[in-house]
């Protein structure tokens, strides 16, 4: 690794310069991070302490509940604690761990969000059948695939940035280290490295997103054929899925399906995906969802 890089740390330029508004921004992002652990542990304990862990869509959204802590606390502690000082450094090792950490558990979210929504699939369009289809071992598969795959995404990422050379400015345009801002510092050629990189990030997001999307279209298309109460409580859970996976990756694509540059905007649409997407997941799946509601009810009135 030492071969590739002269420079032991990078310097994060962070979201903006202005003292007033990092101040702003650390009680902001402070509270976000606060609410978005509190809420998502409240989701993963109240199921994994109830009847709803035995049943499909919810033992996944406790493992969503968890990817989203995990992939959220990768950058924004180290985020919330560089908008309290003025030289935000990181390390080279610590910057490659973030990179991989990143990518890791955000590909295993993206998984996971698919596995909901075939879950949902078979749930509406062959309900005889579903808990056949959907038994624990299968389950249990499912999301052993998904951290199958965040590690097949993650490891020729991290590959990709170990073999990079720097050896000339070591400032990143952005407040956590990802590729993209990697490849704008590195010396020599990368274009290479970018359509690699595109196709490992934005290709992969965009199929995923249009698989999740097409999947949502049948699911409608078959709630033709329910009742209006059956209608109600469908559209009721795939409207919270929708809603996640759009916050989730509308900025996703915006970010990695593109040629490798920066954009100023790319640290506003990183919040979107690193904080507040993971922050109202919660929220949304709780808000109208009776049964999730009178699990937390017995599970923290009892205690």
């Amino acid at each position: 690794m030492e071969s590739q890089r002269n420079i032991s740390e990078f310097i994060l330029l962070g979201l903006s310069y202005d003292q007033n508004i990092q101040a702003v921004c650390f009680v902001l992002f402070l509270l976000c991070y606060v609410a978005l652990l509190m809420g998502n542990l409240l989701i993963l304990i109240s199921i994994t302490c109830s009847p709803l862990f035995d049943q499909p869509m919810y033992y996944f959204l406790s493992h969503l509940s968890l990817m989203d802590i995990c992939f959220t606390s990768c950058v924004t502690p180290k985020f919330i604690g560089d908008l309290l000082v003025g030289r935000k450094t990181i390390s080279y090792s610590n910057c490659m761990w973030q990179v991989f950490a990143m990518h890791f558990f955000g590909m295993i979210e993206v998984l996971i969000l698919t596995v909901m929504a075939f879950d949902r699939y078979v749930a509406i369009c062959k309900p005889l059948h579903y808990m056949i289809i959907m038994n624990r071992t299968k389950c249990q598969l499912l999301v052993s695939a998904a951290w199958a795959g965040g590690a097949a995404h993650s490891f020729p990422q991290l590959s990709i940035a170990i073999l990079l050379h720097f050896c000339g400015p070591n400032e990143i345009d952005h407040y956590f280290c990802d590729i993209f801002p990697l490849l704008k510092i590195a010396c020599g050629d990368t274009h290479i490295t970018g359509i690699l990189v595109l196709a490992n990030s934005g290709i992969v997001t965009l199929v995923t997103f249009v698989v999740l999307f097409m999947s949502y279209v049948v699911i409608l298309f078959t709630l033709r054929n329910h009742s209006s109460e059956g209608r109600r409580k469908a559209l009721s859970t795939c409207g919270s899925h929708i809603t996640v996976i759009l916050l989730f990756f509308g900025p996703a694509i915006f970010s990695y399906l593109r040629p490798p540059t920066t954009f100023p905007e790319d640290k506003v649409f990183a919040l979107f995906y690193t904080i507040i997407a993971p922050m109202f997941n919660p929220l949304i799946y709780t808000l109208r969802n009776a049964e999730m509601k009178n699990a937390m009810r017995r599970v923290w009135c009892q205690r």
